[in-house]
């Protein structure tokens, strides 16, 4: 699990065990042992899973959306490389009771910053990983808290040019048009994270690591130099152009000199992926037909999500109303079956 959803699900310790136990057996599920977990074992098959308890989610409206808006996302994505939704339950017995749900998922065994902490990976690793997250991501609904082979956490999820808060992308990742406060985003914003995520593959380090939002920015105009005139026009924010107006002019720098131990090829695929320009960053899809991934290039495992229609982001609902919504579909959730545990997936 990444660091958010392991931080959540580790309330799950305030479930009682017979209830979850109790909850899970009348709708024929596995008995998940032990509730007081974040992770838990499906009784039928001997498998690990995880859990994760939304933490206070009716306690505003837009919590309540956010909660809600994740359930749906889970539910809809059917994707190898994104996190699945296993099954989904509350211990509360009515509506009117209803305070909280848990969401059963896959158990990740590790993750993308515990693989580098114990071995330098090569760059067939670096490909093959890169090449999972790119096609996580071309499916085409926006998430967060990226893991290798499986993309997790869909509260924050939206589709392309949806309105996102400059504060949701963990700031070493967080693409310039985030800092900048260009609001209309498209999906390239992700891309320009899992460029970050492959630099730091490829050095051990972060690529660019700000200790505030401005100067993050800073650091990554020392690389890629100060936006052209033209890029600056772009921006909603006039407070953003006035700033970048007043930074001193860099000269991008070369980034064969920066990735001193990448092949030409991945350093030409970050000079596509680390544009300050939206319009000119690749997308996931071009970036999947880079050379650098020609060895393992198939397009037949390169699918586009099945189209997917919700008119709930434009919903103004009641807090009541919202939680009626989530429970029922709660209710009408039909738990899949565990397969093998995805601990050595990566």
């Amino acid at each position: 699990l990444s660091s958010t959803a392991t931080h959540r699900s580790s309330r799950a310790q305030h479930l009682p065990g017979h209830r979850l136990s109790t909850r899970t057996a009348r709708r024929g599920a596995a008995r998940l042992l032990p509730a007081a977990a974040p992770s838990a074992v499906d009784g039928r098959s001997g498998t690990k899973v995880a859990i994760k308890k939304l933490y206070r989610p009716f306690q505003s409206q837009i919590l309540a959306k956010r909660a809600y808006r994740e359930l749906r996302l889970l539910k809809h994505m059917k994707h190898e490389n994104v996190i699945g939704i296993l099954d989904v339950f509350t211990p509360d017995v009515t509506l009117e009771k209803f305070n909280g749900f848990y969401i059963v998922m896959p158990f990740m065994g590790t993750d993308l910053s515990k693989i580098m902490k114990h071995e330098k990976l090569t760059e067939d690793r670096i490909q093959f990983l890169v090449y999972q997250i790119l096609k996580g991501l071309k499916i085409t609904v926006w998430v967060y808290f990226v893991l290798p082979l499986q993309i997790l956490d869909f509260g924050m999820a939206r589709h392309t040019d949806s309105e996102m808060t400059g504060y949701v992308v963990t700031r070493w990742y967080r693409a310039p048009e985030v800092i900048l406060n260009w609001m209309h985003y498209t999906q390239t914003v992700d891309i320009w994270s899992v460029g970050c995520i492959m630099a730091e593959m490829i050095m051990g380090r972060p690529l660019f690591r700000g200790n505030d939002h401005l100067d993050q920015l800073k650091e990554i105009m020392k690389i890629t130099g100060t936006p052209s005139q033209d890029f600056v026009q772009k921006l909603k924010s006039q407070a953003a152009k006035n700033y970048i107006k007043s930074l001193p002019k860099v000269q991008k720098k070369d980034f064969a000199s920066v990735l001193k131990h990448a092949s030409p090829l991945a350093v030409n695929l970050l000079e596509n992926m680390l544009v300050l320009d939206v319009e000119e960053r690749v997308t996931a899809a071009e970036a999947l037909m880079h050379p650098y991934f020609e060895a393992i290039h198939d397009p037949e495992e390169e699918i586009e999500a099945e189209k997917y229609y919700e008119t709930f982001d434009n919903m103004d609902l009641t807090l009541d109303e919202w939680k009626r919504v989530t429970y029922k579909e709660i209710l009408n959730f039909k738990p899949l079956q565990t397969s093998e545990s995805k601990e050595t997936a990566v």
